[in-house]
């Protein structure tokens, strides 16, 4: 096939895959749901060559799909139905171009895993405070296509918050290189937003500026027992008040999401039972702080007041790793345990009580035999509302409804002037979302953004955007 030998020319030979069983991994999504064939998965090692493929497929005729680490929840970066595409996976793009530590900005390759760039950041002793479970795989191209969020938002922002400057490919084969370090740029239309949660459909991230902190001195971590999410809230809004920005986690596991956890975390054990659990820590600048002394007297009134049923302060960085590492492997372990119909919404912080309690009782009224977890960011407003099968069954059980139990999910989130996908993003899986609930107007400005940049509809068809007709 012409095309393949083009590819090879110019990637090299070993980078074009082509056998069916080299091709499985990246045309499957982390959660094994969906599964659609490519032509060949390709894996450049420069922008140069990301340019050259892109020139090739455009004039081919060939769609291409573009992928990281392959860690998203909603099957973005890999094939859609259709044939005829290409997987263009960046691993190879993996360099730390740069590190500024007057200016605290970082410049990394797409291909450069969280973790890479993290512990880059760590020698020079700054923070880079992107943190979720995936990091070791998450590449950075992929976490700014999906804007992803993480633990730490609360006190950084997301994703898009961290970024000052972008490196693309465009869909005519064009590189756009935007790789500024400004915090102040007013020069005309902020032209790099328009990749960061685009999903890949607008160009290709091929490198990105991003921005550091001043590690912290010091951290504790806290792991406290509530009734239920009302007590959850009203815990973070007594500590945000109290400690602002130091606060900068703040997670809610309710009690059979945190079991699970601690099931699939190796040596895993929960200190305490309890209803639910809030998942805490603040962090210091200053070396002569003293987070935990801070963390202890203030829980300590929770305690005495009857907001809090229990609490156990992290004694050393293990065992607060052990805390955190128990609230991430919750997703793990609906994976190993039979899958789950998930969701992250995300609605007004005084919604959350109203909210979770709604989910409650449709679940309860509607899908009797299901199991449901909730977690997530609790001072972002983002929940994470999982069904999970009947016990011992697995997701197959619940294919004739999961389309009507996301349907509900999200309905009851956006009723209450929430969003449906807070953090994943929307690849193949929210697609029935965007049509439920974006407006016309708002599908339209997407469409003609992505009609004027990729005209041939060349980067990742059939994600984000709900057909319509010709885009």
């Amino acid at each position: 096939m012409a095309l393949l030998a083009a590819l090879r020319e110019i990637a090299g030979e070993g980078a074009v895959l082509t056998a069916p069983a080299d091709r499985a991994a990246y045309e499957t999504d982390w959660r094994q749901l969906s599964h659609h064939e490519a032509l060949c998965a390709v894996l450049p090692q420069s922008t140069a060559e990301v340019a050259a493929i892109v020139k090739l497929c455009a004039g081919e005729g060939v769609k291409i799909v573009p992928q990281g680490g392959n860690t998203g929840l909603v099957a973005g970066g890999v094939p859609a139905p259709g044939g005829n595409q290409i997987i263009l996976n960046l691993r190879r793009l993996r360099q730390i171009r740069a590190l500024d530590p007057v200016g605290d900005t970082i410049t990394a390759e797409a291909g450069a895993t969280l973790h890479a760039v993290r512990e880059a950041a760590a020698r020079a002793n700054k923070l880079f405070p992107i943190s979720f479970g995936a990091e070791g795989s998450a590449q950075i191209g992929g976490i700014i296509s999906t804007n992803a969020g993480g633990m730490q938002v609360l006190s950084y922002g997301s994703t898009r918050a961290q970024v000052l400057g972008l490196e693309a490919v465009l869909a005519d084969g064009r590189i756009w290189n935007g790789l500024g370090a400004l915090r102040k740029d007013n020069t005309g239309l902020d032209l790099k937003q328009l990749f960061i949660g685009a999903e890949g459909t607008l160009g290709i991230i091929t490198a990105a500026t991003l921005r550091l902190y001043p590690a912290p001195s010091a951290q504790a971590c806290a792991l406290a027992g509530v009734a239920d999410v009302a007590a959850a809230l009203e815990l973070f809004t007594r500590l945000r008040h109290q400690c602002g920005p130091a606060l900068t986690l703040c997670e809610f596991i309710d009690g059979p999401a945190m079991q699970l956890g601690a099931a699939h975390t190796p040596g895993g054990r929960l200190p305490f039972g309890a209803p639910a659990y809030v998942l805490l820590e603040l962090s210091a600048l200053d070396a002569a702080a003293t987070p935990a002394a801070t963390l202890e007297r203030l829980l300590g009134e929770t305690l005495e007041s009857g907001l809090t049923q229990d609490v156990v302060i992290a004694q050393s960085t293990r065992e607060a790793q052990g805390f955190i590492a128990m609230r991430e492997a919750v997703p793990e372990g609906e994976l190993r345990e039979g899958g789950a119909v998930k969701h992250d919404i995300a609605v007004p912080l005084a919604a959350i009580p109203e909210t979770v309690a709604a989910i409650e009782a449709l679940v309860a009224e509607k899908y009797p035999d299901c199991r449901l977890n909730v977690f997530g960011h609790l001072g972002d407003g983002n929940l994470h509302i999982n069904i999970r099968p009947p016990a011992g069954q697995t997701l197959a059980s619940l294919a004739t409804r999961k389309a009507a139990i996301t349907a509900d999910v999200e309905a009851l989130a956006v009723a209450r002037g929430g969003s449906f996908s807070a953090e994943h993003g929307i690849g193949q899986f929210r697609l029935p979302g965007m049509r439920a609930h974006k407006s016309a107007v708002d599908l339209d400005l997407m469409r003609a953004l992505k009609a004027a940049l990729d005209p041939q509809n060349l980067f990742n068809p059939g994600k984000l955007l709900p057909e319509k007709d010709h885009i």
